[in-house]
């Protein structure tokens, strides 16, 4: 933790000198040096160079993820570069072809898809207001007593995130409640309840549907990539009892611990109806958002793709004239880049046996099976808390997919779900960065919660998908 925050204030002393590229360059350095470092006394093991070439690229992925030399979305480009530079030319490996299409494919896999239908809807739902329009919502369904009223915003946040991003949903949220923050100031409980509240029912809300926190939409095209395929329903039969329970619980947490009861609240401002552009526009969302969701939910039924029915919000709401050309340039297409990049590697893992080294070694351990499980699932909140959940699923899933039995099933679906537990820190999720970003809260204040879910995350996920995968498997 000293470390890393050392590491953070060093970035920053560069920054402001102008000099960032200076701490970049070092880092990207320092990383493939350590990585080669470690690569030179894993090739002593005897394995074959195709073996040795992605781990090595492995390690420096974890590096390059963890230390933030260059953007998550650049790491996801570089190793498909160097997947295509080793395994489709002469210049590293001689041996071993794999077909590049293997790689390259994985920008039209479908998870890829799923995401960016997801992210035109959270987009078109920004642009018509809905934020204003849920935060009105919120306060007539649950009243104005301050503890229903965090419950209703992290319910609505929670919800929410099950249909659009996280980090759009925390956006959206956080800034419809920064005038009641404002109003009662930095020191209050309740501001420090609120803005630790909605990011966290956001992260641990998107657990409830695929394309709700990416980590999820890992875990499913991962098990895709090897014939298993998980339906919407499928998941949210696990996802949103495990999502929903996580953000009561951490409701109680939080209720627990300020003492929010003696808190006044003045809504006479705060709940004006918000100016809406265009009522089409608004009725054409809902519309999308409704004949999308009812796609994904009855895939059973009909048969077509998740993948296939994210076109749906693509055509229609660029058809109404929702979403232009200019909203479309604004989507975080560095998240698909980020996805594309894990996808590929996961592939190189597996196709060259390297997973199954791995899970050899670790099945060979004195622990029973059940006990690895656990223990892939802390591991994926701890570094998830230090790093992107999406990069800490793109490395462990893989992984867990080479498990014997049940466990090759249901490990990977626990790690995108303790993924999505990692709240410890403001740089844990890009949504407590968002609330941290309004000033208004600080960064111990994330720690008491952080440390409840590090605990409390990993135990509802590997309960929730053992019962579903006995059960339903």
């Amino acid at each position: 933790m000293a470390y890393n925050d050392s590491r953070r204030a060093a970035a920053r002393i560069y920054r402001k000198l102008r000099l960032g590229w200076i701490f970049n360059t070092s880092t990207f350095t320092g990383n493939f040096i350590l990585s080669l470092s470690i690569s030179y006394f894993f090739r002593e093991l005897g394995f074959d160079d195709d073996v040795n070439y992605v781990f090595f690229l492995s390690v420096l992925a974890v590096g390059l993820w963890v230390t933030e030399a260059i953007p998550p979305f650049a790491v996801g480009i570089f190793i498909i570069a160097m997947l295509l530079l080793g395994f489709g030319t002469d210049f590293i490996l001689s041996e071993h072809k794999t077909p590049v299409e293997m790689y390259l494919g994985t920008w039209t896999s479908n998870v890829i898809w799923l995401l960016l239908g997801g992210f035109f809807l959270a987009e078109a739902m920004a642009q018509v207001h809905l934020d204003k329009s849920l935060f009105r919502f919120t306060v007539k369904r649950f009243g104005e007593s301050p503890e229903k009223l965090l419950l209703g915003l992290m319910l609505t946040t929670a919800v929410g995130s099950m249909v659009m991003s996280n980090t759009a949903t925390t956006a959206m949220m956080v800034s419809s409640v920064l005038p009641l923050t404002h109003m009662l100031g930095k020191s209050s409980s309740y501001t420090k309840a609120l803005l630790v509240g909605i990011p966290a029912a956001a992260t641990l809300g998107g657990m409830g549907t695929i394309i709700g926190s990416t980590p999820n939409a890992i875990a499913v095209g991962a098990l895709q990539e090897k014939g298993l395929n998980i339906t919407f329903l499928d998941w949210m039969i696990f996802g949103l009892p495990t999502g929903l329970l996580a953000v009561y619980l951490f409701w109680v947490f939080l209720t627990k611990r300020m003492d929010l009861a003696k808190v006044n609240l003045d809504f006479s401002q705060l709940t004006a109806k918000p100016t809406i552009k265009s009522k089409f526009e608004q009725r054409a969302v809902i519309f999308t958002l409704i004949v999308t969701v009812c796609m994904w939910l009855t895939e059973p039924l009909h048969g077509i793709p998740i993948a296939a029915t994210s076109a749906i919000p693509i055509v229609l709401l660029t058809l109404f004239q929702v979403i232009k050309a200019e909203d479309v340039r604004r989507l975080p297409w560095d998240t698909l880049m980020l996805v594309a990049g894990g996808l590929a590697l996961g592939i190189a893992m597996v196709d060259v046996g390297l997973t199954d080294i791995i899970m050899e070694q670790i099945t060979s351990l004195p622990i029973a099976l059940i006990g690895v499980a656990i223990v892939f699932s802390i591991i994926g909140v701890m570094i998830s808390n230090i790093m992107s959940n999406t990069a800490a699923a793109s490395i462990l899933v893989p992984i867990g997919l080479a498990l014997p039995g049940i466990y090759g099933f249901a490990v990977p679906l626990i790690v995108a779900l303790s993924c999505s537990c990692a709240l410890l820190l403001p740089v844990s999720t890009p949504s407590n960065a968002i609330s941290f970003s309004t000033g208004m809260v600080e960064q111990k204040s994330f720690r008491p919660g952080g440390f409840l879910m590090i605990i409390l995350g990993p135990v509802l996920a590997f309960i929730s998908v053992m019962i579903w995968s006995l059960i339903f498997v």
